[in-house]
């Protein structure tokens, strides 16, 4: 069984077995779709990926985008690989079929986009073109939803996401990137709305985004940037703050109100590329806004269009951040679960040692699966990547909670979402990490070296850590904001949901020990989350918010592993109910006991490094 069949199999045990997905044809949403469809999805991205993916994800490591002086020159695979995803419809598939959607659940969509993931990460470039669409068809006005995402939605066009820059990577109320009203064009001054225009109020834009991916590229025939910019005031001051910053939708090159193309480059300029450690395949660039080597009009200046209120920027931009958190979750579980299948395939045929107790030393070798210690390694990398996958597909399903439960369901899927989201991309990419480092060590020697794909998904996923967001960011998220939003309902809801799968699990005797603690863990992170905040001193309070959420993660995926064992013992016996099992059980006597060290010093609130003075370093 390759690493595509063995997806496919939990794949198929997580989305019917766990979150009986099939029943959610019985809505009206999804009331043409049948689980026979589901598959259908699933077999087809298995086969692109393993087709199109798969073979060239060294190819893309080892041949990096480049700069030729007047393109961006990227392998062909590449190409090849986009447009086998065009051609299957997945770049829409969650979306209504007014606009070109298959209208399938979400975590069908996020289920079948995994197999992309675990193919080859840096390949899959959709990830932002979806996101960016996304946001317009939630905040763009109708126009800017029928050219701009239904130009990404068509595969024409991709799309960006322009946060960050030189000097402001995730402090964006520091940004300098200015947009200025495009008084001299589309009649009348425009005042502070820029000049009108059927896209939206036209604005030009100056200044440099940093970090952006797939920022330039011949993938596609344009590339819509959605940029963070701010509105200066009359006396041409900035307003300070995330509360100035304001949305734009930008485009490489100039289109027109029917979404063609006008043959007028747009004031974007590719300014470098970066080289990053790993996600080779994809183009990471700096781009300069209206540096003036693209007149459009005879003037300097990037052409952008406002999306939404001025001032709301940062508020749109989470629609997209938030999707992105997630997609960044999935990516990391899918390198864990990659590095996981390759090292057990190794250990499986990799004769080395001989067991304890052996007769002699002229006993024959062992493969090394039958050590202890290999069989640790390969366990905690199932239980770190088929638990995050499990987490993933959960915070998916409630997506489609949102979209089609009662108003009841929609509010507690929201609220929910909005607690888990923080978790939902750091615990996959610091645990899942730790699963490729492990698969390297499976590997010995061997692991360290090219000739084996493992060090790469190490590579690759280590910057999991700091896309869309640093463990410190999504820390201060959770324990900040995420964990007392609304008075605490979100950590209600999921208290609830938590001791439904303590009750339903109390009674059998194989998971009441775990159930048991699985209480107590919930009522010591929640402990701790709420001493944190007695006496109202948020420095003391976010000192130690990383070992917090470090906390509060594994305790939530004690949880998936509970309710994942409940529901593998409704399964007839069979090879992935013993390792399903044993993942659990391997979750609950190695991870679970490691919560207590992190919240001791939440709830000491101690400030050893939060008052350490910088000479002492």
């Amino acid at each position: 069984m390759d690493a595509g069949q063995r997806l496919r199999a939990t794949l198929d045990f997580l989305l019917y077995d766990w979150l009986g997905v099939d029943r959610l044809s019985e809505r009206a949403r999804y009331a043409e779709h049948s689980r026979e469809t589901f598959d259908a999805v699933l077999l087809t991205c298995e086969r692109i990926a393993r087709e199109r993916y798969e073979p060239y994800n060294r190819l893309v490591d080892t041949e990096e985008p480049r700069f030729d002086g007047e393109r961006v020159v990227l392998p062909q695979a590449a190409q090849d690989a986009l447009d086998a995803y065009v051609a299957s419809g997945m770049l829409s598939a969650s979306q209504d079929e007014a606009v070109g959607g298959m209208q399938l659940p979400f975590v069908v969509e996020a289920a079948a986009n995994a197999f992309f993931s675990q193919a080859s990460v840096s390949i899959n470039t959709a990830l932002l073109t979806v996101g960016n669409a996304n946001l317009l068809m939630a905040h763009g006005s109708e126009l800017q939803k029928q050219v701009f995402a239904g130009g990404q939605w068509s595969g024409r066009w991709s799309g960006t996401m322009c946060l960050s820059e030189p000097q402001a990577g995730s402090s964006l109320g520091d940004i300098t990137t200015r947009a200025l009203p495009d008084r001299d064009e589309g009649g009348g001054d425009g005042g502070s709305d820029g000049g009108s225009d059927a896209l939206g109020p036209r604005y030009r834009l100056f200044g440099s985004k940093m970090w952006i991916s797939a920022g330039d590229h011949e993938l596609t025939e344009n590339i819509v940037h959605l940029v963070l910019a701010k509105i200066p005031d009359e006396q041409g001051r900035l307003p300070p703050g995330v509360k100035g910053i304001s949305l734009f939708v930008v485009p490489k090159h100039i289109v027109d109100a029917q979404g063609q193309l006008t043959g007028q480059r747009n004031d974007v300029v590719l300014v470098g590329l970066n080289h990053k450690l790993g996600w080779r395949g994809t183009p990471n660039t700096l781009l300069n806004f209206g540096e003036g080597r693209h007149l459009v009009d005879g003037r300097a200046g990037a052409v952008g269009y406002r999306v939404g209120e001025p001032g709301q920027g940062l508020a749109c931009m989470f629609h997209m951040m938030n999707e992105a958190r997630i997609g960044i979750g999935m990516a990391a579980a899918m390198l864990g679960m990659a590095g996981y299948h390759a090292s057990l395939s190794y250990a499986r045929q990799r004769p080395q040692g001989r067991r304890v107790g052996a007769p002699s030393a002229s006993a024959a070798p062992v493969r090394i699966i039958e050590h202890a210690d290999v069989k640790r390694m390969l366990l905690a990398q199932k239980a770190y990547s088929e638990g995050a996958l499990a987490l993933l597909l959960y915070c998916a399903r409630l997506v489609d909670e949102q979209r089609t439960g009662d108003a009841q369901q929609a509010r507690s899927a929201h609220a929910l979402l909005e607690l888990l989201t923080p978790l939902a991309k750091s615990w996959p990419s610091q645990w899942c990490l730790e699963a490729n480092s492990l698969a390297i060590q499976v590997h010995g020697g061997y692991g360290y070296t090219r000739d084996f794909a493992v060090e790469q998904y190490w590579r690759d996923n280590r910057l999991n850590m700091i896309h869309e967001g640093t463990h410190g960011i999504q820390a201060a998220d959770l324990l900040g904001r995420k964990f007392r939003l609304d008075g605490g309902h979100a950590l209600d809801l999921l208290g609830q949901r938590i001791a439904a799968t303590v009750a339903a699990c109390g009674s059998n005797p194989d998971l009441a020990a775990h159930a048991k603690a699985l209480e107590q863990a919930w009522q010591a992170v929640r402990g701790a989350g709420l001493s944190a905040w007695q006496g109202g001193d948020a420095e003391r309070a976010l000192a130690n918010a990383v070992p917090f959420m470090q906390a509060f993660g594994h305790m939530l995926l004690a949880w998936i592993w509970l309710d994942l064992a409940r529901a593998s013992l409704s399964a007839p016996p069979s090879a992935a109910r013993t390792g399903r099992l044993a993942a659990a059980n391997y979750f609950f006597a190695y991870e679970l006991p490691l919560i207590p060290a992190w919240l001791a010093v939440v709830a000491a609130q101690d400030m050893t490094c939060a008052q350490l003075p910088e000479e002492a370093f």
